[in-house]
C-alpha cells in the first residue's frame, strides 16, 4: 500500500549502484528523498501536500466496541495552467494542495517554493525538476526590447494579416454557399419586384386621381 523513504533509498541506490556515487552524492540525495513514513499508492501519481490516509478507531455509542477505519483526503482531478510551459496540467491534487497553490500564485511559484524533501510524490517530483530547468534556461535567455517604429510595424503587420484572413474567408463562404452569378441573379430579380411594386403603386395613384376628375365634373354639371 506505502512506500518509506528508506525504502526509497535502497531502491536508487540498488538501480544506481552504490559503488558508482560520489561521497556528497549520497548525502544530497537522502536530502531530496521525501522524508515520509506512509505515501499512499495513488499519491504518487498526484500532488497532495503532505496530506495522506488516516487511520483510527469507530467506536460504538452504546458499548464502545472499536472497530478499525480509515480517513482518505478529498482529492479532486484539476487542470492547473503553468506559464512557464504555456498550457494546461492535469494532475490530481487535494483541496489542502489547492488553497496552498491558490495562495503562493500558481503551479509553478507553488514547485519553485517547495523544497525536494517535503514533495513526497513522484509526479511532484517530476514536474518540480521540469519546471525548474524551464526557469534555468529562461534565466539565461537574453531580452530584446524593440523601438516604438519597429512595434508600430508589427501592429501594422498583424493588421494586414487579419484582413487577409478576413477576405479569406469571405472568399470561401462566397464558394461555399453559391457564385457572384447567383447574387446577380437575385440582386436582379429583388430590383425588379421592385419595379413593379412602384409602377402599380403609381397606375393606383392615377387611377384615383382620373374618378376624382369625374366625380368634379358632375358635380359642377
Amino acid at each position: 500500500m506505502a512506500f518509506r523513504g528508506k525504502e526509497m533509498m535502497k531502491k536508487v541506490l540498488k538501480k544506481v549502484g552504490e559503488i558508482n556515487l560520489a561521497p556528497g552524492v549520497k548525502e544530497s540525495l537522502k536530502k531530496c528523498i521525501p522524508d515520509s513514513k506512509v505515501v499512499m499508492n495513488r499519491a504518487k501519481r498526484g500532488i497532495f501536500a503532505g496530506r495522506h490516509i488516516q487511520f483510527g478507531n469507530r467506536v460504538s455509542e452504546d458499548g464502545g466496541n472499536k472497530s478499525r477505519r480509515t480517513w482518505k483526503p478529498n482529492v479532486q482531478e484539476k487542470r492547473l495552467f503553468s506559464y512557464i510551459l504555456d498550457r494546461h496540467i492535469r494532475v490530481k491534487v487535494t483541496t489542502h494542495a489547492l488553497r496552498c497553490i491558490d495562495k503562493v500564485g500558481g503551479i509553478d511559484e507553488y514547485l519553485l517554493k517547495t523544497p525536494y524533501h517535503k514533495m513526497d510524490t513522484e509526479i511532484g517530483l517530476f514536474w518540480k525538476a521540469k519546471i525548474t530547468k524551464l526557469y534555468e534556461e529562461l534565466g539565461q535567455m537574453e531580452v530584446v526590447f524593440f523601438s516604438p517604429e519597429d512595434e508600430a510595424k508589427f501592429e501594422q503587420g498583424f493588421r494586414e494579416l487579419k484582413l487577409a484572413e478576413r477576405a479569406a474567408r469571405k472568399e470561401a463562404r462566397r464558394q461555399t454557399y453559391g457564385s457572384s452569378s447567383n447574387h446577380d441573379q437575385i440582386e436582379e430579380g429583388r430590383a425588379d419586384r421592385h419595379g413593379t411594386g412602384k409602377e402599380a403603386a403609381d397606375g393606383s395613384e392615377g387611377g384615383s386621381h382620373g374618378d376624382d376628375g369625374s366625380q368634379q365634373w358632375v358635380a359642377n354639371a
